[in-house]
């Protein structure tokens, strides 16, 4: 008995006993602090005392690089900042000097960006995207790669998003389908593309640089580059569109009990054991054949019929030449699949100019394919804004909005436009201008007789002139 009280006494100062303190390591790295964060409250306000910069932020006008006629212009013309070491935000008497920090390289692409013309006033969203800014989706095993532009990066692309991508010889953009329509420029190489409509019904083709291609929403299709490999352009019809967001068929393998595709496909479970870990995205495959009729697999429903047919050979069609470029068009008068998408491939010549002009029914989605350009966009009642544009650079016009694309480089400016409508339209401000009384024109404007006769009736898309010099009155 007295042997069984000691165990419980044991036992409850063991329970009530402080528990052990853990012995703490010490310590391998530390940190050494001067200073502090925080400065002291005697330093708000004026205080005669304290010291005071003497540095010289003025840099001497001797000193200064100009752009030809940059010191003189009074007309906005194009500032030409390539051979510029470090452009300065001066046009005219207006401006001055920026001692940094700055990014010369930004300057130099975009001069009117530093140095706007005079013509610039007010508010403007930004309008342009560079697809070089873009964050880069890499493809596996070097097969590929893709960047996009969206509201994310461009907010005031509301109707419309853009995807550049890249296939290597035989790779593949994997097979997929989107809720957007995909409206598709082959910038450079050759593609075979398929795709199986609602009606059961196949389409297979071979398209190379220049051609066009639109799936429909929920249309399953594939890509494959082709022996040269290929980089292309897809536009959406809806800003929000992300191309992290699309469905993919080994995703939908994935997602999919694997009970269900045994039953769907009627085949044991292990044969499908080597289904793919991820999502395959961009991946290289087995170099297809030549001849396109080797895969051109078809059912009982048939292929599409051609007036159907999701490709369009628009390499093929020879565009209107005009004095300052040329201009072709594909809507659907031509390639009625495309039901929402009607697109103009502009080509402007060194000193020529897209004419002044804007469309009624749809905004403007803009794709700079090769040279060096500027666009200003006016936006009602009284403000605008110029931007310059390069090669892979996207731009955007809002519906209405009057706008002109001025080439600014030394070789052809060639890009397109994109809009959200059956037929491609847009108003020619010289024409309408033809085209109005001259006493409205002499009441409203104030220009002379001699001026109003040299107006036009006819809408010229694209007008060549030479480049005027930045002094001239």
């Amino acid at each position: 008995m007295y042997s069984l009280s000691l165990l419980i006494l044991a036992l409850a100062a063991g329970a009530t006993a402080a528990p052990a303190i853990a012995i703490q390591p010490t310590p391998t790295r530390t940190f050494t602090y001067s200073g502090s964060l925080l400065g002291p409250t005697g330093l708000q306000g004026y205080d005669p005392d304290l010291p005071f910069s003497k540095e010289n932020t003025v840099i001497p006008e001797n000193e200064i690089v100009f752009a030809p006629g940059q010191k003189d212009d009074k007309i906005g013309a194009p500032l030409d900042f390539s051979n510029i070491p470090t452009p300065q935000p001066i046009r005219g008497t207006k401006g001055n000097s920026d001692p940094g920090p700055k990014q010369p390289e930004i300057d130099r692409t975009h001069p009117d960006i530093l140095a706007p013309p005079q013509s610039d006033h007010g508010d403007v969203p930004q309008l342009n995207w560079p697809m070089d800014l873009s964050h880069v989706k890499l493809g596996l095993n070097n097969a590929g790669w893709s960047r996009q532009q969206n509201l994310k990066v461009l907010p005031a692309a509301t109707q419309f998003a853009g995807v550049d991508m890249r296939l290597g010889p035989g790779a593949y953009r994997e097979m997929h389908w989107h809720t957007s329509g995909e409206w598709a420029y082959i910038i450079k190489g050759s593609a075979r593309i398929g795709a199986v409509n609602e009606e059961q019904q196949t389409f297979y083709d071979d398209v190379t640089e220049g051609d066009v291609w639109f799936f429909p929403p929920g249309v399953p299709h594939y890509i494959q580059g082709l022996e040269n490999g290929t980089e292309f352009l897809l536009v959406f019809d809806d800003g929000n569109f992300s191309e992290d967001e699309t469905f993919l068929v080994s995703e939908m393998f994935a997602r999919t009990p694997t009970e269900v595709w045994s039953k769907e496909i009627d085949l044991p479970p292990q044969a499908f054991n080597d289904l793919p870990p991820a999502e395959l995205f961009i991946f290289n495959g087995t170099e297809p054949p030549k001849n396109l009729s080797e895969q051109n697999i078809t059912g009982a429903a048939g292929s599409i019929p051609k007036e159907f047919s999701y490709s369009y050979h628009w390499s093929q069609q020879e565009p209107l030449k005009v004095d300052g470029g040329s201009v072709k068009i594909l809507d659907t008068n031509t390639f009625p699949i495309a039901s929402d998408f009607s697109t103009a491939l502009v080509t402007v010549k060194p000193g020529a100019i897209r004419e002044v002009h804007w469309h009624p029914s749809s905004d403007e989605w803009s794709y700079f394919i090769q040279g060096k350009g500027r666009m200003s966009v006016y936006v009602a009642p009284a403000s605008a804004r110029t931007f310059d544009f390069n090669p892979g650079d996207v731009g955007y016009v809002p519906k209405s909005c009057s706008h002109y694309v001025e080439n600014t480089g030394t070789e052809d400016l060639i890009f397109l436009e994109v809009l959200k409508q059956k037929k491609f339209t847009d108003i020619s401000a010289g024409q309408w201008l033809g085209l109005t009384p001259p006493q409205v024109l002499k009441d409203t404007l104030h220009l002379s007789d001699k001026s109003i006769a040299h107006l036009s009736k006819q809408k010229p898309l694209v007008v060549q002139g030479g480049v005027l010099s930045s002094s001239a009155a």
